[in-house]
């Protein structure tokens, strides 16, 4: 149905899919199934900015992922 070039998740990133997590919580728990089903963290779960925690892994076909957790309590207000 395209007319491009498919990329090669070995030499390049095709999209980013982001999944939701409720929870920090939720986020190593998936970061543990990622681990036990083989696939590849190339981020390890850790917060940043002192409200957002997330990792990021491919999948076995090179697909990148994260999974990220926003404290919305923790969020910086403007």
């Amino acid at each position: 149905f395209t007319q491009n070039e498919i990329a090669d998740t070995t030499k390049g990133t095709e999209v980013l899919l982001n999944i939701d997590a409720q929870s920090r919580s939720e986020v190593d728990e998936m970061a543990q199934k990622v681990r036990n089903a083989g696939g590849k963290i190339y981020a390890h779960p850790g917060e940043s900015q002192g409200w957002m925690y997330a990792f990021g892994f491919e999948d076995l076909d090179g697909h990148r992922w994260s999974m990220l957790y926003m404290d919305m309590d923790k969020m910086p207000k403007h």
